[in-house]
């Protein structure tokens, strides 16, 4: 297992993505002043994003349903328990955006090389008590 979003898990029979990046904002107001550069004000925490990119190849590693499975999460409009494999919590995040891209087509047109790119947004406010609290997941949807 390397991570687990909802009761998805990423791992070698599912998905094992190779690259994680994640993109962590904060919001700065800016008030412009005449002959100096605008004042800044934080204002609070912005987006944090994770992106998941790997490839998988049906006949030796990976499901091709995986893919499909979080589509039908992210169909859902729900947000999920992100946790790791060393039990980190990272909180609650949303299915943003899937990409997947076939190549090496087999006579029968399935791919046997698949590249996902998969798009997480986190949504609970940093209130990590919220995580264990839910039972409804339609309640956090911030």
């Amino acid at each position: 297992m390397l991570m687990s979003l909802g009761q998805f898990v990423w791992g070698i029979n599912t998905l094992a993505y190779q690259q994680l990046q994640r993109q962590t904002n904060w919001r700065w107001a800016a008030q412009n002043r005449v002959g100096q550069r605008p004042a800044r004000q934080f204002v609070g925490e912005g987006d944090d994003t994770i992106t998941l990119s790997g490839w998988l190849s049906p006949e030796l590693v990976g499901n091709r349903n995986s893919i499909d499975t979080l589509r039908y999460m992210g169909d859902q409009g729900l947000p999920y328990v992100l946790v790791d494999a060393t039990g980190r919590v990272y909180g609650l995040w949303v299915i943003e955006g899937i990409s997947e891209t076939g190549t090496l087509f087999r006579v029968d047109s399935l791919p046997r090389r698949i590249e996902f790119s998969l798009t997480l947004n986190r949504v609970d406010d940093n209130r990590i008590d919220q995580v264990g609290l839910i039972t409804d997941p339609t309640e956090v949807i911030a």
